[in-house]
């Protein structure tokens, strides 16, 4: 007697850990691409760039991999988002605050010197820099991100030691030192007291303001 034919059984769509039926489907109506780049973000610092998958994204936000590509075409282009978003935030918004005060250049001076001080979002932003900055060693991508933020930055220290009467190449020399000291102050943020941190962005502050003695 002949065997009857086996019947296949439909396959049905892994769903990522932790997500409901149907959970995919809300996501692409929920979770926006800011969404995404946050998380990525926040791997990237927690874990570093090579965590940064949209597999272990997915997870994390208990969605399905497919609802990834709602919003991004591939990796590559969530990774180009993270630089963007970053630079916006880090850069372009933070600069274009600083110059909208429209105040004297000693007072934009003080402002830019007390950015590593700020509480809970300066030690956050410090987190997110040292990790792109990490990401940047290896990756030409990070790398050109970072050198534009740099030059960015810089080129706004010129405008204030500029403001305040210095030459195009002393005033690229402080720059270069003030803003120096800020990622220093970002990266070595446990060294010395309230008081002595204080202290320090005093006297750098009187250095670089002050012309030399001739």
């Amino acid at each position: 007697m002949p065997t009857p034919p086996v019947r296949a059984l439909p396959v049905r769509p892994r769903r990522a850990r932790g997500a409901r039926p149907g959970a995919a489907d809300s996501a692409r109506a929920t979770l926006t691409p800011e969404t995404w780049i946050e998380a990525a973000t926040e791997v990237l610092v927690d874990q570093g760039i090579d965590h940064v998958r949209v597999d272990v994204l997915a997870t994390q936000l208990g969605v399905t991999r497919g609802s990834f590509y709602w919003h991004f075409r591939d990796r590559e282009d969530l990774l180009r988002r993270v630089l963007q978003a970053w630079r916006e935030r880090a850069t372009v918004a933070l600069t274009r605050r600083l110059e909208s005060a429209g105040r004297d250049p000693r007072e934009q001076l003080r402002d830019a010197a007390s950015l590593p001080f700020r509480g809970r979002a300066a030690a956050k932003a410090a987190r997110i820099e040292l990790a792109i900055r990490a990401w940047a060693r290896r990756d030409a991508m990070a790398r050109d991100a970072v050198d534009e933020a740099d030059a960015a930055r810089l080129a706004h220290h010129e405008r204030i030691f500029a403001a305040l009467g210095f030459g195009a190449a002393e005033a690229a020399a402080r720059a270069f030192l003030m803003y120096g000291y800020e990622v220093a102050e970002s990266v070595l943020h446990r060294q010395g007291s309230t008081a002595q941190r204080e202290r320090r962005r005093e006297l750098v502050e009187r250095l670089v303001s002050q012309p030399l003695a001739r």
